[in-house]
């Protein structure tokens, strides 16, 4: 099977290592409007060769787009223009479904795309930043499968396989809510405490010599690509700021139990926040 990764970074370049060594993938045309990426991805060998995005989907039984959620949103509708009649697929790794799910909605070769997002991924980017095994055991998330024709779904379903990934199947709309919850709320949380000790620690070395664990593993993702989440924010908006409000409101209870001395109400919110254990081991 000759494929076709659209965006060669973290998760485009990992995708490559273990498609190709797991026998999934024959070729790897790699995309990217980077040249720096692209001539990495040569000299690393992520990819046989790099062409233009017309090319490559021409060329390729399977196109994978792993750009920013807004650039995949421009691009799904020229790639299913060229799919007219094949037996060719395309999916995506976006963190977001809603947008995409719309702007497909309706295309005559909608059946041809499948809607993807794999919840597996690190706080760094670009094709150095690709590791083998990233996605072993994590979840796949599928979005309206009833949306894509049966054979497109099964080579999904074969890669993630192919992955050891396990597959979960929820609509778009659902999608969006819970990752505005369970993964996008972490990393505004992550940029945001970054940004206050940044505010207030000016000295470099307070960080480093008073920062311990719970710090470092509480702000590891601010060091996340703004490039990848400012586009994941927009297009979630509704959602997040939901959340956003939400979490506010939890915060403004801390603060009113802190600054009332309430020991009590204080023991009260954390043991309700201990029952996540019962869910996260």
């Amino acid at each position: 099977m000759t494929i076709a990764v659209v965006g060669i970074g973290l998760i485009g370049g990992s995708l490559m290592i273990d498609l190709r060594k797991r026998g999934f993938a024959d070729k790897i045309i790699g995309v990217d409007s980077n040249l720096q990426h692209r001539n990495i991805a040569q000299l690393c060998g992520l990819v046989d060769e790099t062409d233009s995005l017309e090319n490559a989907v021409d060329r390729s039984d399977l196109i994978i787009l792993s750009t920013p959620v807004d650039t995949n949103c421009r691009m799904l509708p020229g790639i299913l223009d060229r799919l007219g009649g094949t037996s060719k697929v395309v999916t995506d790794m976006g963190s977001t479904k809603g947008e995409i799910a719309r702007i497909s909605r309706g295309h005559p070769n909608r059946g041809r795309y499948v809607a993807l997002h794999p919840m597996a991924g690190t706080e760094f980017s670009g094709p150095l930043a690709a590791i083998g095994r990233l996605f072993d055991y994590k979840n796949a998330i599928i979005c309206d499968p009833e949306l894509s024709d049966r054979d497109a779904l099964e080579v999904t379903e074969r890669m993630l396989d192919i992955l050891n990934m396990k597959k979960v199947y929820m609509k778009s709309e659902d999608h969006d809510v819970h990752v505005a919850y369970v993964s996008h709320i972490s990393h505004i949380t992550s940029f945001s405490l970054a940004l206050s000790v940044l505010d207030k620690e000016r000295e470099e070395k307070n960080i480093t010599a008073l920062a311990g664990g719970g710090f470092e593993s509480t702000v590891r993702l601010a060091k996340s690509n703004g490039e990848t989440w400012a586009p994941i924010f927009l297009e979630n908006s509704g959602f997040i700021i939901e959340v956003i409000d939400n979490y506010i409101e939890k915060m403004n209870l801390f603060k009113k139990m802190i600054s009332e001395k309430d020991m009590a109400g204080l023991k009260a919110l954390m043991e309700e926040a201990n029952k996540i254990r019962r869910i996260l081991n």
